[in-house]
């Protein structure tokens, strides 16, 4: 994850500020590392607030130059220009099967529950865990997650993708890009790089705001990775089975020990990775299977800790294998859709089975761990001396809640486009739609059992 971030952090840095690769690795991660081993969560968490703040101003701000440029016109000459026209549906062409699979089936009908991703993991985990538990209430935690994914998902995106459209028209190829930047390393020059190439064609006190916005937003994600990296080696792992019983100082010394260890190894992969989508496609395939166990592991107890070993080590190894092992040994390529999908049937039956072949947790530890998290549903009857649901409390309405979460965003991010298209009818429908489910989320809350 950390080396994707590496990687698109050197390609701006190589754009905007003329820098070669290991230079803008080497300064990111100095300055990164020192404050994140320094300030704790507490740290990463308040400068996230700023950063955030500061990254939305920068690409709104981006978005305004890019649209004010004369090749491109505003808006209405935006997606007007041939370039743009045929690239502005907000649902694939179903006469391409394959890009419709990819983009659409695919992630609807499989990825989203099978497929771990850091951030979007299918039962919750990570640093979005992280957070969450540090809120004083659930409900605080609900609501605070909730506003997280309406700005990331509904309200970040356009901006950049408005900027994104426009460089269709000022860079139609990456030939354009790379004759702009000659100093760039050709094995780089990707579509990736066009984000910020255009961002050279900001004046000067903007460019500066959009280098501090740039940065906050590397800073702010590689922070929060950083964090997270460290809290597992020495909470799950060195102070559970290597030193147990040792002051919070010396765990506090090997949390910053870990972090310059994982700051080290994500910068030298970042330097071997030449594209961004080279990245997604290869956390995807690591992650491809797993997201069933995580979710679950919330509603039946048969799933134990050797499930989870089990999906994780299987997914790795068939990602390591589609990497570098498929194509050496002289088999076809296969496309990235078919590689998930096997990748994703392969380690769910492998987890089964390990599942079933090994002996469940222990009933006491079950029942403690019943207690303290108080799953929903049945699959926990046979295990544990089940208690009675709180009154209101309903898994019904927390899938249901789920389900007009997922609307609120969807809806406003396609109301959001249409509306920026120029048609207004669809807009104002899904707007409503994303008001609807809003009213309908709030007023069904209070039936999941918050505390």
């Amino acid at each position: 994850i950390m080396a994707s971030v590496n990687l698109s952090a050197t390609k701006i840095a190589g754009v905007m500020l003329g820098w070669d690769r290991q230079t803008a690795v080497l300064v990111g991660g100095a300055v990164t590392v020192l404050y994140a081993a320094s300030s704790g969560l507490s740290g990463v968490v308040l400068t996230d607030f700023v950063q955030f703040l500061i990254a939305m101003v920068g690409a709104v701000m981006a978005a305004v130059v890019a649209l004010g440029l004369p090749q491109v016109g505003g808006l209405s000459g935006l997606f007007a220009h041939p370039a743009v026209a045929g690239r502005l549906s907000l649902l694939p062409d179903f006469s391409d099967w394959s890009t419709a699979a990819a983009v659409l089936v695919v992630p609807l009908a499989v990825q989203w529950w099978s497929t771990w991703y850091p951030g979007s993991e299918p039962g919750g985990g990570g640093y979005v865990a992280q957070r969450m538990l540090a809120a004083p209430t659930e409900r605080d935690a609900m609501r605070t997650t909730l506003l997280f994914n309406v700005l990331h998902y509904a309200v970040r995106p356009w901006p950049w993708i408005i900027v994104a459209l426009a460089s269709l028209i000022v860079y139609p190829d990456l030939a354009s890009i790379a004759a702009r930047f000659p100093h760039i390393d050709r094995a780089i020059v990707r579509n990736d790089l066009a984000y910020s190439a255009m961002l050279v064609y900001l004046p000067h006190g903007l460019f500066g705001l959009m280098i501090a916005s740039l940065a906050a937003a590397y800073m702010s994600t590689i922070s929060t990775h950083l964090n997270w990296g460290a809290s597992y080696a020495v909470e799950d792992c060195y102070r559970r089975f290597v030193a147990p019983h040792k002051d919070e100082r010396h765990y506090v010394l090997v949390g910053r020990t870990v972090t310059v260890g994982l700051i080290a190894l994500a910068s030298a992969l970042s330097l071997w990775l030449q594209n961004s989508y080279q990245a997604f496609q290869i956390l995807l395939q690591i992650g491809a299977g797993t997201g069933l166990i995580f979710l679950l592991r919330w509603f039946w107890w048969r799933v134990n800790a050797w499930s989870e070993i089990a999906g994780m080590a299987i997914s790795f190894v068939i990602a390591v294998y589609f990497q570098f092992v498929h194509t050496a040994l002289g088999l076809p390529a296969l496309a990235p859709t078919l590689r998930l999908v096997i990748g994703i049937a392969i380690t769910t039956v492998g987890w089964l089975a390990v599942t079933f072949a090994t002996p469940p947790t222990d009933r006491a530890t079950l029942q403690t761990f019943y207690d303290r998290i108080r799953p929903m549903g049945p699959g926990w009857s046979r295990a544990v001396t089940t208690q009675p649901a709180k009154p209101g409390e309903s898994v019904t309405a927390a899938f249901l809640c789920w389900f007009l979460g997922c609307v609120v965003i969807y809806a406003a991010l396609f109301g959001t486009g249409y509306a920026l298209y120029g048609k207004p009818l669809p807009g104002i429908v899904c707007l409503v739609a994303a008001g609807a489910a809003a009213w309908g989320l709030f007023r069904t809350l209070p039936r999941v059992g918050f505390e």
